[in-house]
């Protein structure tokens, strides 16, 4: 196992040759890296499983803390606004991360072919949890990367070794949780499909009892399952969102407060400045300022 870990870190550091998120020739995969430990960062992560091949990271969704190192897992089911840590990291043995991203649809496809569709629950779970990896899923996840050495044999081969990568990944003891979260008739996939709504267009009002009727619930029991999945209120969770994409607008377009306020939904500027002063810890010409100061967070986000 350990060889196998080794492995996919030579990988993932010789294809990241970034600091933060690397994007690789393979639909989906994403090699992460991180120099050093970092402060901690409001952001969202994508329906993924996260395997860590070297050092060690912690994230925090709401009051819940999460702590994956080498070996383990993070498997996130919906878009969930965290925030994030990298806490042991070094320029010699530096954070390595796949990010290898969920097809719910082909998850689901697999598990009704394998005779293992049938939930364990109709009550949403929280969409993360943390989880070990064992030799099969390692070995897929680096035959995977390894095709990254011969561009010509992903189109051909890649979809064969990721159907290999979620064989393993739903026959292993986390299973019934990914099956639970990637089956279209339970409510993680019918609140995943209302964020999908939501992010569709954040500058539009947004009504609870609105987002109830998209996932075929009553407000109540939509508030209820809502919460469960991501340990926010459905309004809570717009805040966070508007916030956390505005933060990105004004970096990465060097948008001003008051236009990018607008753009996520916001109609005062002083209520926006303030929401987003209380998230970031400054107001937001302060707190992008002090971001541009530090690329390596830049990359991060």
């Amino acid at each position: 196992m350990n060889s196998k870990l080794e492995t996919i870190a030579i990988i993932i550091n010789e294809y990241s040759k970034d600091e933060g998120l690397n994007h690789t020739a393979i639909q989906g995969v994403h090699c992460f890296k991180m120099s050093q430990e970092n402060n901690k960062l409001p952001v969202i992560y994508r329906p993924s499983i996260y395997v860590v091949a070297q050092g060690i990271k912690k994230v925090m969704l709401r009051d819940e803390v999460f702590q994956y190192s080498k070996g383990n897992f993070l498997a996130v089911s919906v878009d969930l606004p965290i925030i994030g840590e990298v806490i042991e990291a070094t320029i010699d043995n530096p954070y390595l991360c796949v990010q290898i991203d969920i097809d719910a649809k082909k998850i689901s496809e697999l598990a009704i072919k394998l005779k293992l569709c049938k939930s364990s629950s109709t009550v949403a779970h929280t969409g993360l949890f943390v989880g070990d990896t064992n030799d099969n899923l390692l070995d897929a996840i680096a035959r995977l990367l390894k095709l990254l050495e011969n561009p010509k044999n992903i189109p051909h081969l890649a979809p064969l070794v990721m159907e290999e990568f979620y064989y393993y990944l739903l026959t292993s003891p986390h299973g019934s949780q990914i099956i639970d979260a990637s089956m279209v008739t339970n409510n993680v996939q019918r609140i995943s499909k209302v964020i999908d709504t939501i992010k569709s267009d954040l500058s539009k009002t947004i009504l609870v009892d609105d987002l109830a009727a998209i996932a075929n619930m009553s407000p109540s029991s939509f508030h209820n399952q809502f919460k469960k999945v991501t340990t926010l209120s459905p309004i809570q969770y717009v805040k966070r969102l508007r916030l956390t994409q505005a933060r990105q607008i004004m970096l990465s377009d060097n948008m001003d407060a008051n236009t990018t306020a607008r753009i996520v939904g916001y109609e005062s500027a002083s209520h926006f400045s303030r929401d987003y002063s209380k998230l970031f810890g400054a107001p937001p010409k302060r707190d992008i300022a002090k971001l541009k100061l530090n690329e390596d967070q830049l990359h991060f986000l």
